[in-house]
């Protein structure tokens, strides 16, 4: 049976960053929105069952309240916490009842969260978070199609989609987190409201990514690395508090409406399996612009770069590869008529 979940974080787009930067506020009601119509798209490209995340706001039963469908929509069992570990509990499920593609909606922090549950089923990604580097801007009709091909296997997982990459994260030598695109070592001591905005007390960062185009710190990296990466590269920055001689000043777009000057020390490109080890306790670790690890006195903390990530679908290749086999013509498209 073909079998997709979802997984509405109905946190995402509300952060603090709405007050100490310019992040928009992404209402609950647009999720709801955005899951009917992804739901749509997959019963369009002929999935016939669909699980997904229980949720405060009950996101996904609002978005089935007017349309009729003809696939299977059920929620998981499971607790309700209200928070991070939803999502993760909730792809550990989904990977276990046989999904062939999670649709995500958020930002990066809410996929990592998913990712934490499980890197095994691939990832439709859809942005309506804040840092919205991992996740696609895309229309969620379209979304769903490309999920809804991947899962009734009218293309295969191999053509479909991508290889990503991610940092596990080393306490002590042991591997008690990750990270899909960003880990910043942070001169504070409490976790405290989570997302990082001060410049002033970032101090490394690793990166996954470095696009110029990104928003949030991998476009430090994407200033710094005219080149960019490739597929097994990472990068370390070390950042300083002002300019001296040997360092390098760039301006980059480090949250929505910040653009801001950072003063690089040095910086190293990682290759995958390469470990860096930072250098302050205390301290906290934000992962993907989240403040998350709490790194004691005496305790020393590192990240590894990974080839291990969550698949991602590719829209565009899937899309093109569903035409080429005629899935859009009349007598193979499945749509509700009335």
């Amino acid at each position: 049976m073909s079998k997709v979940g979802i997984i509405a974080n109905p946190a995402s787009g509300k952060d603090i960053r709405r007050l100490v930067a310019y992040g928009s506020v992404f209402d609950n009601q647009e999720k709801v929105n955005i899951v009917r119509r992804a739901l749509l798209g997959l019963e369009a490209a002929g999935v016939e069952e669909v699980l997904y995340m229980p949720d405060y706001y009950n996101i996904v039963p609002r978005a089935l309240d007017s349309v009729h469908l003809r696939m299977d929509v059920e929620a998981l069992d499971m607790p309700c916490e209200g928070n991070q570990n939803d999502s993760t509990c909730a792809a550990r499920l989904l990977e276990e009842r046989g999904a062939k593609c999670i649709v995500v909606l958020g930002g990066d922090g809410t996929n990592r969260a998913v990712a934490k549950g499980s890197t095994a089923v691939p990832f439709m990604p859809i942005s309506t978070g804040t840092n919205n580097v991992f996740p696609f801007m895309v229309e969620s009709t379209i979304a769903g199609l490309a999920a809804g091909f991947l899962a009734t296997g009218a293309v295969s997982v191999v053509e479909a989609t991508s290889a990503t990459k991610r940092f596990d994260i080393l306490l002590d030598g042991q591997v008690t987190d990750l990270a899909l695109i960003d880990v910043a070592l942070y001169d504070d001591i409490f976790v405290g409201a989570k997302a990082i905005w001060d410049m002033s007390k970032v101090k490394e960062i690793t990166l996954t990514q470095a696009k110029p185009s990104n928003i949030g710190l991998s476009s430090i990296g994407g200033v710094l690395l005219e080149g960019g990466l490739s597929q097994n590269q990472g990068v370390h920055i070390r950042l300083g508090s002002h300019m001296e001689e040997g360092k390098i000043e760039i301006t980059a777009p480090v949250a929505p409406g910040f653009v801001r000057s950072v003063y690089v020390d040095a910086f190293d490109v990682m290759e995958v399996g390469d470990v860096v080890e930072f250098e302050a306790a205390p301290a906290v670790l934000a992962l993907d612009g989240e403040r998350e690890v709490e790194i004691l006195p005496n305790q020393t903390a590192a990240v590894q770069l990974s080839d291990q990530g969550p698949r991602v679908v590719n829209i565009e290749k899937t899309m093109k590869l569903a035409v080429q086999r005629g899935y859009f013509k009349a007598n193979n498209i499945k749509r509700k008529e009335g």
